[in-house]
């Protein structure tokens, strides 16, 4: 018995030598709910705070703990809610004897092992949440709801479960939700899952769960909320969604499921949500949007539909977020999306749509559209300069791959919320406006592999939770690095590989503090290495390769990790050893000297996967359905 389960023992003790006489004020919470949660205490490798048996010997004045109000033998606990509070160790068998508890509420902890099987054996318990832990193991044949039949929550989310799914959910007649999504569980879904005519929500999403769907599910008629993304479940879609006749949250993406969209799902008058993105559904898009009145999100990204895009998606009024990205369409856009005045997210990348000038016409009716992506489309096309197009609420549009022609159009200088602008990968050239600097919101722009030229004016402000990024790698730009880089004070990632660039790299690039990238590679820069930028404590990555560059390499912090090929190339450069740098010998040797520092790394930056997770969030499901 650790320390503390001693105090809570000697309480216990006094508790137990008290007169039985007390009127109801003065009773403390029973002898035996003390005796579980000492043992629940001990098990922990961590004090629980507010838990103090000499500041108070009566527990339901404790941190998390909920008493009832009986009078017989001491008050009962019906409710332990240690969420958040940073416990670790593990759960103990000893709570079985809180024989009165309701209400179990250990997440977002770092609690870790397997479950005791006591844990089931509390009958009045309603809710178990044990989400966002590290427990691990079965939780096959637990008994569940063999004692515990009144279950109505249990959320074992977001740890480190493996095996099957319980299969004696039978006797869980009372349960409403059930969420074991983010672990590691796999096989197919048991018989006894579909006769839980009382649930609500499934969430079983972040699995290796495998099969078919099976037309059992149309027994769980009570269904609003259905999870079964990102498994390795397979077949075709059951029609039987007309038995869910309250569904209204429905996600398969990333799975394998094949064939056509079936019937009763296309004709769900209660379907909010729709997530299919990333399988491989074919034929075509049917939907009916006039059954289907509350649509809100639609994702049918990355799959094997064919198209034309159907006139009819426009009578889904409602529709604010829309997925069509990656499947065969082809076409033009419908004139009739113009009806669509709640859009606020549309992604049609690699669609094969054709004539630009028109799409975007239709789409700025679209009047509440903020997140705009075409990859991929509009192949060799002339970028639009109509004047009149407008975008007001436009924040986030991506072109990119599209091999358009042109200048950059007059009309984006009035999308004045821009925050997320990708041009890369087109024809487009002339000079890059001035205006950009106005874009006070910017903060990701990427012009690279284009045919660009002249001096960008710009200004960046911080996004939480984002990297600002400045990409122009791969035009055709000449002259100076241009002083004004230096006021990018928030930049973190600085891209401007492959040009015509001269001239010494500018001494105030060290006062942009937030640097994480610098590619300056493949130009025609000369003169030194700023000392001053040695003090980028952030900077994780640094290519000035292929330059003119000479003198000394500066040392210390971040420029001791940096291999030589950030540095070959440059005749010029020497460490401070090695003064005629003239021959690869020498800078050989200098790459050398910083390979044995390599484990020595300053800073916390990593900007390599900014690009892959902006990517991820606009293409596989974060942003869109």
């Amino acid at each position: 018995m650790g320390f503390r389960g001693f105090c809570l023992y000697l309480v216990l003790l006094a508790l137990s030598l008290e007169p039985q006489n007390l009127k109801s004020e003065e009773l403390t919470c029973n002898p035996n709910d003390l005796r579980a949660l000492a043992g629940f205490s001990n098990c922990l490798e961590s004090a629980i705070a507010g838990w103090n048996s000499t500041v108070s010997p009566d527990c339901c004045t404790w941190s998390g703990i909920t008493c009832d109000n009986s009078t017989v033998s001491g008050r009962r606990v019906v409710g332990l809610e240690l969420g958040s509070k940073k416990l670790e160790g593990k759960i103990c068998g000893s709570l079985a004897g809180l024989s009165q508890l309701r209400v179990l509420n250990l997440s977002h902890n770092f609690l870790q092992g397997s479950l005791p099987d006591e844990l089931f054996s509390l009958p009045y318990i309603e809710i178990i949440d044990l989400s966002n832990n590290a427990f691990a193991g079965s939780i096959n044949n637990k008994g569940m709801c063999t004692i515990s039949t009144r279950i109505q929550v249990l959320n074992f989310s977001n740890n480190h479960f493996s095996g099957q799914l319980p299969k004696d959910l039978a006797n869980c007649t009372f349960l409403n939700h059930l969420s074991f999504d983010g672990n590691s569980l796999s096989g197919s879904l048991p018989g006894t899952l579909f006769q839980l005519k009382n649930l609500s929500e499934l969430n079983l999403q972040g699995n290796r769960i495998s099969g078919p769907l099976s037309n059992g599910i149309g027994n769980l008629s009570n269904l609003v909320k259905l999870d079964i993304s990102s498994n390795l479940f397979s077949g075709v879609l059951p029609d039987i969604f007309g038995s869910l006749a309250r569904l209204e949250h429905f996600s398969a993406m990333s799975n394998s499921f094949t064939g056509h969209l079936p019937n009763s799902l296309v004709n769900s008058p209660s379907l909010q949500m729709l997530n299919l993105n990333n399988n491989s559904l074919s034929g075509p898009i049917n939907l009916n949007c006039s059954a289907m009145k509350n649509l809100v999100s639609l994702g049918l990204g990355s799959n094997l539909f064919l198209g034309p895009i159907p006139d009819g998606l426009s009578s889904c009024r409602g529709l604010k977020a829309l997925n069509l990205a990656r499947n065969n369409l082809g076409g033009e856009l419908p004139n009739n999306f113009k009806n669509l005045k709640s859009l606020t997210q549309l992604s049609l990348s690699n669609t094969s749509l054709s004539n630009i000038l028109s799409a975007l016409r239709i789409l700025q009716h679209c009047r509440n559209l903020s997140m705009l992506v075409l990859t991929r489309n509009f192949l060799d096309e002339q970028i639009p300069n109509d004047v009149s197009l407008e975008f007001k609420n436009l924040n986030s549009l991506i072109l990119a791959n599209c091999q358009l022609r042109g200048p950059i159009p007059q009309w984006l200088s009035r999308c004045h919320k821009l925050q997320f602008l990708d041009l890369s990968w087109n024809h487009l050239g002339g000079n890059i406006p001035s205006w950009f600097g106005k874009f006070d919101s910017l903060f990701y722009l990427d012009f690279s592999n284009n045919s660009f030229k002249g001096e960008p004016s710009l200004s960046y402000r911080q996004i939480s939770g984002l990297r600002p990024t400045l990409d122009l790698s791969y035009n055709v730009l000449q002259g100076p690095i241009w002083p004004s880089f230096g006021n990018l004070k928030r930049l973190h990632v600085l891209n401007l590989k492959e040009n015509n660039l001269s001239g010494p790299i500018p001494n105030n690039l060290s006062g942009m503090t937030y640097l994480e990238k610098v590619d300056l590679s493949h130009n025609k820069l000369s003169g030194e290495i700023p000392r001053a930028l040695v003090n980028l404590s952030f900077l994780s990555t640094f290519d000035i390769s292929y330059n003119q560059l000479c003198g000394e390499i500066p040392e210390g912090s971040q420029f001791d990790t940096f291999p030589d090929t950030s540095f070959e190339g440059n005749n010029g450069l020497c460490s401070a050893e090695y003064c005629t740098c003239q021959s690869e010998q020498t800078l050989h040797s200098l790459g050398e000297k910083k390979m044995t520092t390599i484990g020595l790394p300053f800073g916390i930056g990593a900007a390599t996967g900014f690009v892959l997770t902006v990517i991820c969030c606009f293409m596989s499901g974060l942003s869109l359905p």
